[in-house]
């Protein structure tokens, strides 16, 4: 007997048996005498808390909620940030700020969110990378945000798709706002690593008629921020029995030798604007309309140095590696290449990455609702594109021969420093660049219909409808020979670089800059006609997924007990195409290579939610699921994606089943005293169809053979690689791989001391997750704690906001590289509000005080992959309300 089902089939019957039950008896009478009793009526920190806790009381699924005054209250430059005191919620700050996030130590790409109950379209934004079904909240300014819900249990009514949690953001509505209300904001944001800061702004507009029945708000935000992430990289370790020219003296020979120590700085200037608009229309208590516009224009462009000497790069040919330095942990911390031999074998490489990344977001949503005494209907279309349409990335990449030392801790010593630091030294006779084009494209498409019969009975309320949301992604590169070759003293450079942490021979070296790299490429005979094959054809793919579903669900209440039982069913169709081909690519028949593959799967998803409230200020919960969660877009499709300097790469699998899992939450809450409550949760989640990740060797062909031919000449012999172009990559896809289990809890407290003006919030989350293999799951850390202390009294607001998250496993730093772990991390941020009168306040905010270092390592911290750092973050902002 399968134990798991039984759990669930078990809790979904009593769910039914409960209702079922109370519906043969008399609803206890209530009364809201209790309701309408004089309350003081609390604003600014402590009144959002308290909307928040309602909210979070209120709901029958176990969730947490933070409004309006939270999200602006928190240091907050994005969504994300606002989000990072919420229990069970954690961030991964690759680039010094939230982007995605982890519900109840579950991966980000899990967890779907939706703005006003739709889906919103995300075109990537970063060179390489490939589309993700977690929402990046770099997308939305936190201002046009009123209520944001964290569910962890599942509804039937909910759309399907998230295995962690789901995340309902709802915008402010012009009903619920002033007449002529305006709410402004100007304010400026330094970084203190790059030196310079930016400006920002935001306007709110509403308007409603007398009746209070037609209403327009309108809101627009421009954000800017300096990004600068400095830091040492390591692309991947080979055996040191593979550098047959290094002493052995004392060597292991599986001794772990660092491939490369690079300095990498990625320089950025973030740009967001955009606009929401909603219109509201509710000429009677029953019927009500709203249409909503949102637009959002961003720029990424970015400029990434990397100075490095690849070590495999035939390690057999004298001088390439001569010497190797035995340190502890198995691991070569040092070394030398150039031999009094061959003083000329050592090699640096230089990579300058000038990208120019524009994403434009655009969304049309209609919503219409009509409640009688006993029927009601609601209904919900639109259309959401996201398009990122010429992710262009100019590319050179001069080399240095000469010879060199290098330490993992600080990076390479060259022998003759001034030949390093002179640019006639930096280039290439053969080849020196290109340019390459990404095109990506996310559209979706939704409908939906729902409707309620109340009744007169416990249960309250039946609830049923149908959904349907057609997603298309597309995605192409195109990548350009016909850079001119030549020397950094032709290219130009703009002085030296100032990269922390390195020796002064590796942290100071050349800089060329941007505007000298992209002049370089837009002077040269670039051959637009002629797209290289292979990049193309291992990088161009199509994915189309058409989900409908329908739903029915029960809502009951009695005295005591409330909640939902329901059913949901959902049909799948997903057709992935790619280009499949073998031998040596061409740009011939491309329809003939194009494929698609077509998989169709279905699913009855039930749900239970049951509150249990005895009416003493405790609440105490249960909800059982069962719920599913499909792969990122990309690992869907029959496509490959290559590195050709590293041999590595990462490919789709078209074959993919999604996520299924059994989610089983429990929990109690006592809300003790006004805007304060304890609560206690615990989360089990059974994973069927676990998608794991691994490497195998697969014989690709290396477009490096036509693209620079010197370098080719190097490669041929080592890593199998042939003189007809084929190289052994090791090429990481996703697989079906089993199961997995995720089990953890929840502790939060929340309390305002009385009328001090102090109080404080705080949680602890535990998760405890592994997959059938015993490999942890991505992104899941074991212990996560947030404590946010604040004090408001008259118009002077403090509050401090410290997030710390345990080690957890992360995705790799190069395509197809194994996946890296990142270290514990600690965020600590702080604001500092003054409130002049009821129109005028300042505030002044803080982030990242402690200068955290995001460290990646392989496996153990002897064996680091990355160490980075982005700086602290400052702003300060005027608001205005009238």
């Amino acid at each position: 007997m399968n134990t798991r089902k039984s759990v669930l089939s078990a809790a979904i019957t009593l769910g039914l048996c409960v209702a079922a039950q109370a519906q043969a008896q008399q609803t206890a009478p209530t009364s809201d005498a209790a309701t309408d009793l004089d309350r003081v009526v609390v604003t600014g920190i402590r009144g959002s808390l308290e909307k928040s806790l309602d909210t979070k009381r209120n709901n029958d699924t176990i969730s947490e909620a933070i409004t309006a005054e939270d999200i602006g209250k928190f240091p907050n430059t994005n969504v994300a940030e606002a989000m990072s005191q919420i229990p069970g919620v954690s961030l991964d700050r690759r680039f010094g700020q939230g982007e995605r996030v982890s519900i109840d130590g579950t991966d980000p790409s899990l967890n779907l969110t939706f703005l006003d109950g739709r889906p919103v379209a995300q075109a990537i934004w970063l060179y390489g990378e490939q589309p993700n079904r977690g929402f990046d909240y770099t997308l939305l300014a936190p201002q046009i945000l009123g209520r944001l819900e964290v569910i962890k249990s599942s509804e039937a009514r909910l759309p399907e798709g998230s295995l962690g949690g789901t995340v309902l953001m709802h915008t402010r509505q012009p009903l619920d706002l002033d007449t002529n209300e305006i709410a402004a904001s100007i304010g400026y944001s330094y970084n203190d690593q790059a030196g310079s800061g930016a400006p920002n702004a935001s306007l709110l507009y509403s308007w409603k008629n007398p009746a209070e029945t037609l209403g327009v708000a309108v809101s627009a935000q421009h954000y800017e921020e300096k990004v600068d992430r400095q830091g040492l990289e390591v692309f991947g370790y080979a055996p040191a029995s593979t550098f047959t020219n290094a002493a052995a003296a004392g060597l292991d020979p599986d001794a772990m030798v660092p491939n490369s120590i690079n300095a990498a700085w990625f320089q950025q200037e973030r740009k967001r604007d955009s606009a929401v608009l909603n219109l509201q229309l509710k000429p009677t208590d029953a019927l009500e309309f709203k249409l909503q516009g949102l637009y959002i224009r961003e720029n990424f462009d970015n400029y990434n140095q990397s100075l490095y000497s690849f070590l495999t790069w035939n390690p057999g040919t004298i001088g390439a590696v001569d010497r190797l330095d035995q340190g502890p942990n198995g691991v070569v911390v040092g070394g030398h290449s150039g031999s009094n031999a061959d003083p000329d074998g050592g090699t640096v490489i230089y990579d300058n990455n000038v990208r120019e990344s524009e994403v434009t977001t655009k969304g049309l949503d209609l919503r219409g609702a009509w409640q009688g005494d006993i029927w009601g209907i609601a209904a919900q279309v639109g259309r959401s594109k996201s398009d990122n349409t010429n992710l262009a990335q100019y590319f050179i990449e001069p080399v240095y021969n000469g010879g060199f030392s290098w330490h993992i801790d600080d990076g390479i010593r060259f022998d003759d420093p001034e030949a390093a630091r002179d640019p006639g030294n930096w280039g290439s006779n053969g080849w020196l660049g290109n340019n390459g084009i990404f095109s990506t494209e996310s559209e979706n498409r939704y409908g939906q219909l729902d409707f309620n019969v109340r009744l007169p009975g416990v249960i309250s309320m039946l609830r049923f409808g149908a959904r349907q949301v057609k997603q298309e992604e597309r995605f192409a590169l195109n990548v350009y020979g016909g850079v001119n070759t030549g020397f950094l003293d032709e290219v130009g450079t703009i002085g030296l670089t100032d990269i922390r942490g390195f020796h002064p021979d590796h942290g100071h070296h050349l800089q060329v800059g941007r505007d000298n790299v992209i002049d370089w490429i837009r002077n040269s005979p670039i051959d637009y006609n002629n797209p290289d094959p292979a990049s193309y054809l291992n990088n161009t793919w199509a994915l189309e997924q058409t989900n409908t579903a329908g739903y029915v669900q029960a809502d009951f209440s009695t005295g005591l007990l409330r909640g939902n039982v329901g059913l949901r069913y959902v049909e799948s169709k997903i057709d992935g195409s790619g280009f499949v081909y073998s031998g040596t690519p061409t740009l011939d028949d491309l329809d003939s290579k194009w494929q698609t593959r077509t998989s169709k799967e279905d699913f009855l998803l039930p749900s239970v939610n049951l509150v249990l409230d005895p009416g003493n200020d405790w609440l105490f919960r249960f909800a059982a699921a069962k719920v599913i969660a499909w792969a990122p877009y990309n690992q869907l499709v029959n496509n490959t994606f290559l590195n050709d300097t590293t041999l590595t790469g990462a490919g789709g699998n078209a074959e993919l089943s999604p996520y299924e899992s059994t989610n089983l939450n429990l929990s109690a809450e006592w809300y003790f005293a006004p805007q304060s409550a304890l609560a206690a949760s615990i989360f089990y989640k059974d994973i069927d169809n676990y998608i794991d990740t691994s490497a195998t060797i697969e014989r690709q062909y290396n477009s490096i053979r036509d693209n620079d031919p010197r370098a080719w000449e190097d490669l041929v012999g080592s890593n199998g690689c042939t003189a007809d172009g084929y190289c052994d990559y090791s090429i990481a896809r996703p697989r079906n791989a089993g199961g997995g289990k995720v089990k953890g809890l929840n502790l939060s407290y929340q309390q305002a001391f009385g009328e001090s003006g102090f109080g404080l919030t705080t949680n602890y989350t535990y998760a405890d997750g592994e997959n059938n293999t015993g490999n942890p799951l991505p992104y899941q850390s074991e212990h996560s704690v947030a404590l946010s202390p604040y004090y408001e009294q008259g118009p002077l607001s403090v509050r401090l906001s410290y997030n710390w998250r345990d080690s957890y496993l992360a995705g790799g730093y190069v395509a197809g590289a194994a996946p890296a772990s990142v270290d514990d991390y600690a965020e600590l941020g702080a604001s500092i509000g003054w409130r002049f009168n009821d129109n005028w306040s300042i505030a002044v905010d803080a982030q990242n005080l402690l200068d955290e270092e995001y460290f990646q390592y392989l496996g153990e911290k002897h064996m680091p992959a990355g160490r980075y750092h982005t700086g602290r973050r400052y702003m300060a902002t005027l608001h205005m309300r009238f």
